[in-house]
């Protein structure tokens, strides 16, 4: 579990770093590249796409681990805009509060009990 720790806070120091440099060069006006790109229908558009998807199931995954709860849901869709650094921070949490149980982590306390 401390490699896949590790992994996270590498994740989460790299995207960070990298959204720095791109929103200090580009500015923040992401949502018209991102989708421009998707509607060009070229690979950079196949990408956004593709991670769009990752990043819906992503969501989907974090509210039905929390039951669909309001705080589930919230998760779900702040992940949607959030990322990989929002991913890779809950699970850090979630990987420490199962103490390195995988089943716990990717289940919840309650489905693994189960």
């Amino acid at each position: 579990m401390l490699a896949f720790r590790v992994l996270l806070v590498s994740l989460i120091g790299i995207v960070i770093a990298y959204t720095g440099i791109v929103v200090g060069t580009q500015g923040w006006d992401f949502g018209s590249v991102f989708f421009d790109a998707i509607l060009a229908m070229k690979w950079p558009g196949q990408f956004n796409l593709d991670f769009s998807c990752l990043l819906l199931l992503a969501g989907l995954w974090l509210a039905w681990r929390h039951h669909f709860s309001a705080l589930g849901v919230a998760l779900g869709l702040l992940v949607l805009v959030g990322g990989t650094p929002l991913l890779c921070t809950y699970l850090l949490v979630a990987s420490v509060h199962a103490a390195g149980d995988a089943k716990v982590l990717l289940l919840g306390t309650s489905r693994a009990a189960a």
